[in-house]
Formats: structure tokens, sequence, C-alpha cells
């Protein structure tokens, strides 16, 4: 039954969000990518079968580059297509693998559409980074005899209470999955709760907790980049969502009372929101800039805002503290172990439903703090900026926790070879 049930209500929600995208392309003029969707455009495809990897959107396609790197080492000859829904998220894979790599749009999961892109991409495997359930492509990549791999898995309460209701129906669709790779034990219960076979799921921790080198002389470079002064102090507010800039704004003005030579780079979670947020700063009477229109001349004070894709995990080797955002509102919090691992102390909102064992993790070790609102975010700002003691002793213990989780690209990569390289059937000819 799942599968007619299915089809029906991706159309109605396809149906019914198509306003909503024509009206965006007409504000903002955001891409529908609809012949991309439908798997009606012609990308050059690579000649023979292919290694598919899935990476919605930002986050999960820098999770896929250390994958898709070791990938390379085991299957050096075997092309590697990799799709995402979002522009963010192709404009990762474009800067970071160029044209080494073949990028596409996912499928719209409509039975013709996914035909026509597994008959396109012609998989012989396929790797879906965090948690993205499909059912008709997963039946037609199954059908072909290609194995599948869910890698770095995980369910947010949000995802599981969702799942949770439709667990009949989803077995399966689960069935088809070759082997769940979870980040936690938690996710691990979670997956096996709705159904997936136990003999099937594996812990192997998250791979955004492998340190990413960010090659000598990199802090040298982004200051320069970015007209800092050496030892000017920087503080970085992170993947922001509305409701949180004015905390920041505030706790900026807060600690620029008595550190005025403080430069905040404000990172909005969504581009589409930068204009936005460069209003709320200019309000305030403040000068802003947008760091693609950096290097020039910065007028003093002026807050820098994050309008590029894939720097942010590199931008944060030049602050003194970072705060991580979609934590002071009820989103659920983005990857704090990024700047953790460039040795910062960590600040962040209570809500981290998302990312509940990194906080943990961080605030057990002492490299990170929780702050319950915008007043205490200034707090906080304000004694680790009177203390750069206690900013390098908070920042060694960040490291050494998300350190502590090393090993989850090695474990998924074993798995690869195990479950993916060594039982990839070629697809039929087209």
């Amino acid at each position: 039954m799942i599968y007619p049930l299915w089809t029906v209500a991706v159309t109605a929600a396809a149906a019914a969000y198509l306003p909503v995208a024509l009206l965006r392309r007409a504000r903002r003029g955001v891409p529908l990518r609809l012949r991309a969707r439908l798997a009606l455009d012609t990308p050059p495809a690579p000649p023979g079968p292919s290694a598919w990897i899935h990476a919605v959107s930002v986050g999960e396609a820098l999770a896929a580059v250390p994958v898709v790197e070791g990938l390379r080492r085991l299957a050096p000859d075997l092309p590697v297509v990799i799709t995402t829904v979002t522009d963010t998220g192709a404009a990762v894979v474009r800067e970071r693998f160029g044209a080494s790599v073949v990028h596409r749009y996912f499928p719209l999961d409509f039975p013709a559409a996914v035909r026509r892109a597994v008959a396109a991409i012609q998989p012989a495997f396929l790797v879906l980074m965090e948690t993205e359930l499909w059912p008709n492509t997963l039946r037609a990549v199954a059908r072909r005899g290609a194995p599948i791999m869910l890698a770095n898995g995980r369910l947010s309460d949000r995802s599981f209470r969702r799942y949770r209701r439709v667990r009949r129906l989803l077995r399966p669709v689960l069935q088809d999955i070759t082997v769940f790779a979870m980040q936690t034990e938690e996710d691990a219960r979670r997956i096996l709760a709705l159904g997936a076979p136990p003999e099937r799921v594996v812990v192997t921790g998250n791979v955004k907790h492998e340190p990413t080198p960010d090659g000598g002389g990199a802090v040298e470079v982004w200051q320069r980049l970015l007209g800092l002064s050496p030892g000017q102090p920087v503080w970085i507010a992170g993947s922001t969502h509305r409701g949180e800039e004015s905390a920041v704004l505030d706790a900026h003005a807060q600690a620029r009372a008595r550190h005025p030579e403080l430069v905040l780079i404000l990172a909005p979670r969504h581009p589409e929101r930068v204009a936005e947020v460069l209003h709320q700063i200019v309000a305030r009477g403040w000068p802003a800039v947008r760091r693609s229109e950096l290097p020039r001349e910065r007028r003093a004070g002026a807050v820098i805002v994050l309008d590029t894709i894939g720097e942010l995990a590199q931008l944060y080797a030049v602050a003194d503290v970072v705060f991580v955002g979609g934590s002071l509102v009820a989103v659920g919090g983005h990857n704090m172990l990024e700047p953790a691992l460039r040795r910062k102390p960590v600040l962040f909102g209570p809500y981290t439903m998302n990312f509940r064992e990194p906080a943990r993790l961080l605030v057990e070790h002492g490299g990170g703090l929780v702050v319950a609102d915008g007043r205490a975010l200034g707090a906080e700002l304000l004694r680790l900026l009177d203390d750069p003691a206690r900013r390098a002793a908070m920042g060694a213990l960040a490291f050494e926790a998300a350190s502590s989780r090393h090993g989850a690209v090695r474990a998924t990569l074993d798995l690869v070879e195990r479950f993916l390289l060594a039982r990839a059937r070629p697809a039929p000819a087209r």
C-alpha cells in the first residue's frame, strides 16, 4: 500500500507547493528547477555504472566530502554522481569537486521521474547522506539489484515522531536499504523501532566529527581577506535563523562597549535572508559589508555578513568565540563541532534537539556553554573576551571533546567497501 499512497501524497504536496514556488521565483528569483527535478534535462552522464551519492543541502554535501574522497581511493575508476535538492547544496558540490563528479538535482519522487533519473545515473549503488527516505527512489534502485546505504544516519525527534505514525507502511521501504550506518546509539534504536532489520544496523558515529585540515597559514589568509588586524578580537554567529539576529546584535553592542575593536561575522543559515539581516544591522546605525564584497576597505565597526556558501567552517578559525544558531529558536541547532574542531569556545542556545549528542558532549567536557537567551549570550561573550586564558582552555576542551569521536569516516568507508563495492552489480545497458 505504501507506494500508491505515497505517490498520491507526494503529488498532492507538489501541487500545493507549486504556487509558493512560483511566488518565490517572482519575488526572489529562486529558480524552480522543474525540468531537473522531473529528470527531463539531460546533463552529461558518465559511461556505465556510477556511484550515486545523495546529499540534500549544504550540511549533507559537506558531510559527503570525506566519504566521496574515500570512495575515490577505494574505487578510482568508478564515476561519481552527486544529487542535491537545494541550489546551495549544488554550489558546495561544484566548489568542492568541480568537474571530477557529475551533479544532478534529485528527482521528485514520482515513479516516472525516478525511472528517468535512475536510467540516466545507472547506479552501481546509492548512498543517502543522513536520513532521506524516498520510497519510489529506493524501490527503483533496489529493483536494479543495486545496494543502498544510509550513511551518517540520524533521526531527529520530529522526524522520528513523523515516521513512527506510518511505521507499518514504512517497513517495506526500509527493507530496500542494505545497510544503515547510524550516528549514535539513539539513532540506531530509533531506526530499529521503525522496522529496520537489526542485522543491517551499525553505529559509526558522525562523519562531521572528523577534523578537516584548513592548511598552513589559513588564519592569516582569512584575516587579510576580511581586513582584520592581527590580534583583533572577532566573534562569529553561525547558521542563525530569523529571531536570533536581534539577540546577536544586542550581544555585540554589549560587548563592543568594552571591546570597541571587536568584529562580528554574522552568517545567516539561509543565504536568501542576507538582505533582511543587512537591513537589521543598518537600522541600528551600524555599517555592514557582505563577505562577497571583500577584500576592500571596510569601515570601522562594520559587521561582516557571510553571503557565500561553504566557507563558514573555515571562517571559524579566525574567531575568538563562536555562537552556533538555530538554538535560541526552536529549530533544533546546527553543527557545533565545526568550531570545536578549530579549538574555539562554543556557545549555543537551549534548542539543540537535532544535535543533542554533540551539545551534551561539549557541555560535559567544558568546551561548550548553553545560553538561555540574548542577554545570557552577551554576558558569556563578554566573560570570554575578558579572559583570554579561559577562552584558550575552553577551546582546548572543545577540541578534546570533538576529537574523542573520531573514526566515523573510516567506519563508514569500511561499510561502503563491504556492503556496496563488494555487492555492486553492473547496471543494465540503456
